[in-house]
């Protein structure tokens, strides 16, 4: 599917169109509203894929073709649902079979060992820092954002995925499990576990930096 460029979208009374107007719309063949899609979920696709594959190649190229899937599958989308959580499953799947088949090629941006992010890809770090814990300014929040890369780096893949939703995505418990395909009592044990390590792996110098969401 072919996206015009830069369309105005005419605001729905009290703001921007939602989700389910802006697919309501497309359905329809408006190319603004599938341009406006597109413009609203195309940097959570390419992060939650950046962060699975540590590699910016790989990366743009699963996000590329979860947004042409997703446009493509439209028609079987429930538009009373959010879209958000139906895209990142996409996104998802195409992760672990590029992995399955590459082993992860060249895993550079999340490899603890390379030196860290750089400034493009440390965009893309998850924002589980806590701001008020850094009045040195800058430097100890490039820091930090540093460390928690390499942190990040030493999970499982369904570790990181899954702090991922939560903490970056900002994903409900009910929408990652829609993710993942598991209960929603999965997800809370998988998650308090990968919160666990991610401490241990962070240690007490950096860990009380972070923010400590609440289940």
């Amino acid at each position: 599917m072919t996206l015009q460029t830069t369309p105005v979208i005419v605001p729905s009374i009290g703001g921007s169109p939602t989700d389910a107007e802006l697919v309501r719309r497309t359905r329809k063949g408006d190319n603004s509203a599938a341009d406006a899609l597109a413009r609203r979920f195309r940097q959570p696709a390419y992060c939650l894929a950046l962060q699975l594959l540590g590699n910016p190649d790989d990366a743009l190229d699963v996000a590329q073709d979860s947004l042409l899937n997703f446009f493509t599958t439209l028609h079987r989308f429930d538009a009373s649902r959010p879209v958000k959580p139906w895209l990142l499953t996409i996104v998802r799947n195409r992760a672990r079979d590029l992995m399955r088949r590459q082993k992860v090629r060249n895993k550079v941006a999340l490899d603890p060992t390379g030196g860290g992010p750089t400034d493009e890809e440390a965009t893309y770090i998850p924002q589980l820092i806590d701001q008020s814990a850094d009045p040195e300014g800058d430097a100890r929040q490039s820091q930090l954002r540093h460390h928690l890369w390499a942190a990040l780096g030493r999970l499982t893949t369904g570790q990181r995925e899954i702090l991922i939703l939560r903490d970056y995505q900002d994903l409900s418990y009910s929408e990652i499990a829609e993710v993942l395909s598991i209960p929603i009592g999965t997800v809370m044990s998988r998650l308090h576990r990968a919160r666990t390590s991610l401490r241990g792996l962070l240690g007490d110098e950096f860990a009380g930096s972070f923010m400590r969401r609440t289940p």
